[in-house]
């Protein structure tokens, strides 16, 4: 019989320590370099956000501080009268005449203005001769001074001795009141806006025609589509998202009209009974006109509520014909399990 040894069991070595890790020290050099290039991009960017909070944020708290008080201009304090300035304004009849003739002119200006902007747009687009010199030709009346050319559209527009009354008068036509009727005012006023902006809502319009590919006029070609069919069925639908964006802002321009009704006559108040009296003008009216600034900031808070009511339906039409035109309604096929592509 044989014993066999009780065999020790010995616990198992403890691995050992690790070493002890030295800290390094960077150099001031590296140091400098790594703040530099967290701080730069901030540095590079606040010029804008610097000047943008002086001569933007800081007006609109002011105004709305204003909006609220009796302001002395010469003392430069007022007394807090709450929505007393915000009252009085909704509770004018100018006002409500203010705000109709506005949307009148914008509806007439905005609507002409894009579907002319349109069709010269698909004019350049095409291959024509020249091409540089009539696409630089529609921003001549862009950049005109807008006294300029509201002088001129007003002597244009005179009742007595204008150039359209002249021209119709000469083919037989009666004259037409375009300073005392108030729907030809607007007309008139309305026509300068068209000749300052078609040109510059054109070539944005043009910049997103050329960035429609060439490939789907080709092939649109092939299978017999004509130039028109390729307008309605192609480039109109491409250009969904510019056309909104230039519907926008068309829309914060029109509501903010104030060159062409100032410079349409020689008083500048908007006519004698009101007839192209415009929100800004009225503004201007009310702030340099009586020296009330209360309720000139009053108003003009009031202005930017309905523009931001209306750019935040713009914005939903926006965003629904955006997803739409990305979605095209095509859902992706699901994979079956176990199969790999």
């Amino acid at each position: 019989m044989t014993v066999n040894p009780t065999r020790t069991q010995t616990p198992p070595a403890s691995p050992p320590p690790p070493p002890e890790r030295t800290r390094q020290v960077k150099p001031a050099r590296h140091r400098r370099s790594n703040l530099d290039l967290k701080l730069s991009p901030y540095l590079y960017i606040s010029p804008f956000f610097i000047l943008f909070a002086i001569i933007g944020i800081f007006p609109i708290i002011f105004t709305a501080v204003i909006s609220f008080q009796e302001w002395d201009l010469v003392r430069n304090s007022g007394t807090f009268v709450g929505f007393e300035q915000y009252a009085w304004i909704l509770n004018d009849p100018k006002f409500w005449t203010a705000l109709r003739n506005t949307f009148s002119i914008f509806l007439l200006s905005t609507v002409p203005l894009l579907i002319m902007a349109i069709l010269i747009a698909a004019m350049l687009d095409r291959n024509i001769r020249a091409k540089t010199f009539w696409r630089m030709s529609t921003l001549l009346p862009f950049v005109m001074a807008p006294v300029a050319v509201a002088l001129i559209f007003s002597n244009m527009f005179g009742d007595s001795h204008g150039l359209v009354n002249t021209l119709l008068a000469n083919i037989g036509l009666g004259p037409i009141p375009w300073h005392t009727d108030p729907f030809w005012s607007h007309v008139a006023i309305a026509t300068m806006v068209n000749f300052r902006w078609t040109g510059y809502n054109a070539l944005i319009l043009l910049a997103a025609m050329q960035a429609v590919p060439r490939e789907y006029y080709e092939a649109a070609t092939v299978d017999g589509a004509n130039a028109l069919r390729q307008f309605w069925s192609i480039t109109l639908p491409s250009l969904k998202p510019t056309l909104i964006f230039v519907i926008i802002t068309s829309t914060i321009g029109g509501l903010q009209i104030f060159d062409e009704p100032r410079m349409y006559d020689f008083a500048g108040e908007g006519g004698a009974a009101q007839q192209w009296l415009t929100i800004t003008l009225y503004l201007y009216n009310i702030g340099w006109g009586e020296f009330n600034f209360g309720r000139a900031a009053a108003l003009a808070w009031i202005l930017f509520i309905i523009i931001l009511i209306i750019g935040l339906i713009n914005l939903a039409i926006t965003r629904r014909l955006v997803r739409d035109e990305g979605g095209r309604g095509v859902t992706a096929p699901r994979r079956r399990k176990g199969i790999q592509r």
